[in-house]
């Protein structure tokens, strides 16, 4: 059986064909994975100042685990491209008022 470990800060909800079909609501572990970034000031716009991201090193992500699927954000899980361990929420799914209810599936590398 797979495990799930969600190293995000929300809970992750995963949802069917139909926005009432719940499949499995993933807590957040406590523990959360992140990518470091380091904003350097490019220019100032009208007294706005203009940054560009440097993003670096993931931090946080443990080590791959047999069976366990770590869940983590689009930008963490982009930073690890040979991690086939390592998931991000899919297309998020709202209900009427436009509110997150959930997510269709995960995204792999």
């Amino acid at each position: 059986m797979v495990r799930f470990i969600n190293l995000t800060p929300h809970v992750i909800t995963i949802v069917g064909g139909n926005e009432d079909s719940k499949i499995i609501s993933i807590p957040p572990s406590g523990e959360i994975a992140r990518v470091s970034i380091e904003n350097q000031l490019v220019f100032n716009l009208e007294g706005i100042e203009i940054y560009r991201a440097q993003y670096g090193q993931v931090e946080g992500l443990p080590a791959p685990e047999e069976n366990t699927v770590f869940i983590v954000s689009t930008l963490v899980r982009a930073r690890v491209p040979e991690r086939l361990d390592v998931a991000s929420p899919g297309n998020l799914v709202r209900n009427d008022a436009g509110q997150p209810i959930g997510c269709r599936g995960l995204v792999i590398n």
